[in-house]
């Protein structure tokens, strides 16, 4: 196995750790958890560069690496869920504003999980069905931009959760403006994955038309 690929089956590894960390509450599990996250998505960055300029691209990795990136963020986003219900159930996450006499909080909501997970389900048919007709279909722009809004907004909630562990400078240095960025970044995620999504489904609608 080459190194692009051990680093690709890392990721599920790392996936599986991070996941430990969200809910095993302990004095620094959340930071834990947001050190983790990131070592696996620094994994997603280097296993396809290295990929690239080795020559190293095998049926392995093109099959695996989307498959350990959808794994990755899509446990993160339901993982996040479920703290986040706990969280506003205990009063502990931080108010943005007040809009309408509603409090407005940088929480995962399940709605926003299950377009989420809706949408990678859809391209991963999609692009299965194009495969078995002996077609590829190539990533897009927006595609590879929702990925990164999606690791950004999680990143974001993690170190909203985390930085209650750290030295009070530290937490005074995030604090102020991580809930406004971590709302922001969760909005922008949703949006992009949607969009991308219905994109991606009707510039490719010849594929999944033919047997219709």
């Amino acid at each position: 196995m080459n190194l692009p690929n051990k680093l690709t089956v890392s990721r599920f590894a790392l996936t599986a750790a991070f996941l430990w960390a969200v809910f095993w509450r302990g004095p620094v599990n959340d930071t834990l958890a947001l050190v983790l996250f990131c070592i696996a998505s620094l994994t997603d960055y280097f296993d396809g560069k290295i990929a690239r300029e080795r020559n190293l691209i095998t049926s392995f990795g093109t099959l695996m690496d989307p498959l350990a990136d959808k794994i990755l963020t899509c446990s993160a986003f339901i993982a996040l869920v479920e703290r986040h219900m706990k969280s506003m159930t205990a009063g502990d996450l931080p108010v943005v504003f007040q809009l309408g006499g509603f409090a407005v909080y940088p929480k995962v909501e399940a709605w926003m999980v299950v377009i989420i997970v809706a949408r990678e389900l859809a391209i991963t048919g999609l692009r299965l069905l194009a495969a078995s007709k002996n077609v590829v279909l190539a990533a897009e722009r927006y595609g590879k931009h929702k990925t990164i809004s999606q690791i950004a907004a999680i990143i974001a909630l993690l170190v909203m959760d985390a930085y209650v562990e750290w030295w009070p400078w530290l937490r005074e240095l995030f604090q102020p403006w991580t809930p406004w960025f971590a709302l922001a970044a969760l909005w922008l995620t949703v949006l992009l994955t949607f969009t991308s999504g219905m994109l991606y489904l009707w510039r490719n609608r010849n594929v999944y038309l033919q047997d219709t």
